[in-house]
């Protein structure tokens, strides 16, 4: 598939002069750079499993819960 972006003169020099002196072609690290980023993605889109506290009540489906309350259960840094 064929995309037209514009890239700054500046970056564009680095651009080149980084692909030659890899001895590859603009195109080939441009997509390096996309397949990276897009990995990265990937990988922090699975974020890691939170483990929520258990607030025990002696009276089960009826907890009132003020802020003063909560923060006398759960100790916070």
């Amino acid at each position: 598939m064929r995309t037209t972006i514009d890239i700054p003169a500046p970056l564009y020099k680095r651009l080149k002069a980084r692909a030659a002196n890899d001895g590859s072609s603009a195109k080939r690290l441009i997509l390096r750079g996309v397949e990276q980023v897009l990995r990265e993605k990937r990988s922090t889109s699975r974020r890691k499993r939170i483990q929520l506290p258990l607030v025990r009540s002696k009276r089960p489906g009826k907890v009132r819960l003020d802020n003063a309350r909560i923060y006398d259960i759960i100790s916070f840094p």
